[in-house]
């Protein structure tokens, strides 16, 4: 049951930035490599306020201190996330929007490298620590400890999986977004602003991972300026296992990444660290060989 707990909040982690690699990708077809360094941004936002609003030598935070803390970091970075998503979605990614699509795909790796190095400048190589902004409470689920944070982290990726959900469904700014995943010229035939909708996702899709950022501090307690590449790699390949372009399937394509490396992790004393990654990918190919689309994905045919 232990594993089975770590596997689920560590899902969840990569559920979170895995939404937005969905998102942008469901509507231009984008790998927007940069998501994981935008997270990084959020959390190096985040520490300062947490900082600020929690004394770092109290470990028994008042319960509404915790929950101002929070709120203030949440807002910060996925405000900040979000203006530095649109902002690179229109100086590296509109004017290649016509490109081939080699263009766009070393664009987003080069936007890449240039945020992870402008982090590394801004913060240094060594990790950044976070106080503890949540005491920490411990339960039992079948005989398993499991703490507040952890649960936190599970109910927060679900309820963000939840509300994109709702918001690409059923309201019209979704609506419109999926019409312009369908057919972009035939969305601005019909009176569809794309350059604004396209901006939009990125807008939201940045803005969950400056947010998902601030939960990733309160269970890991620090991160490291190349924090958000790592995370982000494991993430995309949550969206392509679960399906990439559809929101549940970066859920749960998160989910079964995470149960895997916990599962690998807890092997022979250690030993299974060194293995978690090949057994990941090995998983991933295996998958997309009986069902290229993934797990939850739709087969559909190539735009031209």
């Amino acid at each position: 049951m232990d594993v089975i707990i770590a596997g689920l909040v560590l899902g969840a982690l990569y559920a979170i930035v895995a939404l937005g690699y969905t998102m942008v990708y469901g509507i231009i077809e984008l790998i927007n490599f940069a998501h994981g360094d935008v997270f990084t941004f959020g959390a190096f936002v985040a520490i300062p306020i947490l900082n600020r609003l929690v004394n770092q030598n109290d470990f028994n935070v008042p319960v509404g201190q915790s929950i101002f803390a929070v709120t203030v970091s949440v807002l910060a970075a996925a405000a900040l996330c979000g203006i530095l998503g649109v902002v690179i979605e229109r100086i590296a990614y509109r004017p290649l929007r016509n490109a081939p699509r080699l263009a766009p795909l070393i664009t987003a790796i080069g936007v890449s490298l240039i945020l992870e190095n402008a982090l590394f400048q801004w913060q240094g190589g060594l990790p950044v620590f976070t106080p503890v902004a949540i005491s920490r409470s411990t339960y039992t689920i079948l005989g398993s400890p499991i703490t507040n944070v952890q649960i936190l982290v599970i109910v927060v990726a679900i309820l963000m999986m939840v509300a994109l959900d709702l918001f690409i469904n059923r309201t019209n700014l979704g609506k419109a977004m999926r019409a312009v995943a369908q057919d972009r010229e035939a969305a601005s035939m019909m009176g569809i602003n794309v350059d604004r909708i396209i901006a939009v996702t990125f807008l939201v899709g940045s803005a969950l991972a400056g947010a998902g950022a601030v939960f990733y501090l309160l269970y890991e307690g620090s991160v490291g300026y190349n924090s958000g590449f790592t995370l982000g790699l494991f993430a995309f390949t949550a969206a392509v296992l679960g399906g990439i372009g559809n929101i549940r399937g970066a859920m749960l394509g998160g989910i079964v990444i995470g149960l895997i490396s916990s599962w690998i992790e807890s092997l022979g004393n250690g030993s299974g660290t060194e293995w978690y990654e090949p057994v990941i990918f090995a998983t991933l190919v295996l998958i997309l060989v009986f069902r290229p689309a993934g797990l939850l994905g739709t087969n559909t045919t190539e735009k031209v």
